[in-house]
């Protein structure tokens, strides 16, 4: 008589194995971006494993990641590496996908992977957007010295920044051949989830490119914005750049002094311009690239012009209103929480 074998249960370092190369990039067929973002989430987490347990992430087991290992972690993000709660949340989604993957292959562990599955996402405020004043872009935009070869090339690249509206990601992806500066001059933008949109172009930064282009001459696949090296800028060295731009236009606006302006605050200034300006709320979802009109009524939140200009449709009332207030003491103490 025949003894049926139990199915042998995947080593948490093959899960994992085939959790990137099977689920995430064969089947899945997800973005570089996504998968290095992932992979550094891996990374922290085995590391963190590591020195908890005293073992090789090699030698650990699923069992080892079970719930109150995963809040560990979370904690440890915030409180010691000083990660905002946005960035505790991306690794939250990243550890989820895994756990959702492993479920159907590890039945014996399924109520374990349920416990972690269960952990919610933090909220967090969400502040007001920050966008820059007309003024205060264009002391931005004037800030590098063209003469240089990285102010040239900053100079261009702060004025695409705020032409397009695009992410400091796509920003960096961009090569000299997604440029388009004959007729209808535009670019093509290589967006998040592969998804690619073509922005149009004013006629200064049409002039800013075809300049830089003309000093810089590349292969037409080279970055459009190289760093001295000839590849792309990283995130941080675009930071860079930005605050030393930031810095000098102070001189001229000592508005922006005290400002925490980063890449997204330009993308934020070219949403709320669009905006003050009449261009209809669909129209820049698909310029920004936001996949529903939705997250762009945001700018619409912190637009105060728009919002005085619709109080002043509606008359004010000329009774006094008067305010509630509670004869009982309970319902006072109530009221006062």
């Amino acid at each position: 008589m025949s003894t049926l074998v139990p199915p042998l249960v995947p080593a948490f370092a093959s899960l994992l194995h085939d959790f990137f190369r099977q689920r995430l990039i064969a089947q899945r067929n997800a973005s570089h971006r996504t998968v290095a973002s992932y992979r550094d989430t891996f990374r922290l987490l085995l590391r963190y494993a590591q020195q908890r347990t005293g073992r090789s992430p090699v030698a650990l087991s699923l069992e080892d990641l079970d719930a109150p290992f995963v809040l560990a972690f979370l904690d440890h993000l915030e409180q010691e590496r000083g990660n905002s709660i946005r960035s505790r949340n991306v690794r939250l989604a990243a550890i989820r996908s895994f756990f959702r993957y492993a479920a159907p292959l590890i039945p014996a562990g399924l109520h374990s992977i349920q416990r972690v599955l269960a952990i919610p996402m933090k909220r967090f405020n969400r502040p007001l957007l920050g966008f820059l004043s007309r003024e205060e872009i264009e002391a931005i935009l004037a800030a590098p010295d063209p003469q240089s070869w990285s102010g040239h090339r900053d100079q261009a690249m702060l004025a695409t920044f705020y032409n397009t509206g695009a992410r400091v990601s796509e920003i960096a992806a961009l090569r000299r051949v997604d440029a388009k500066l004959d007729h209808s001059p535009s670019l093509r933008i290589h967006g998040k989830g592969r998804k690619e949109r073509v922005v149009p172009l004013w006629k200064t930064t049409v002039d800013h490119i075809k300049r830089w282009m003309a000093r810089s001459p590349m292969i037409p696949e080279a970055p459009l914005f190289p760093n001295r090296s000839g590849g792309p800028l990283s995130r941080a060295g675009i930071e860079r750049r930005l605050q030393r731009a930031v810095k000098t236009a102070e001189i001229r606006c000592p508005a922006l002094k005290g400002r925490r302006i980063s890449p997204h605050t330009l993308r934020h200034t070219t949403a709320m311009h669009l905006l003050q300006s009449g261009v209809d709320i669909t129209v820049i979802a698909l310029w920004l690239g936001h996949e529903s009109p939705a997250t762009t009524h945001l700018y619409i939140e912190a637009d105060l012009v728009l919002k005085e200009q619709a109080l002043k449709k509606v008359q004010e009332p000329n009774a006094k209103t008067t305010r509630y207030r509670a004869n009982d003491r309970l319902l006072a103490f109530l009221d006062s929480l």
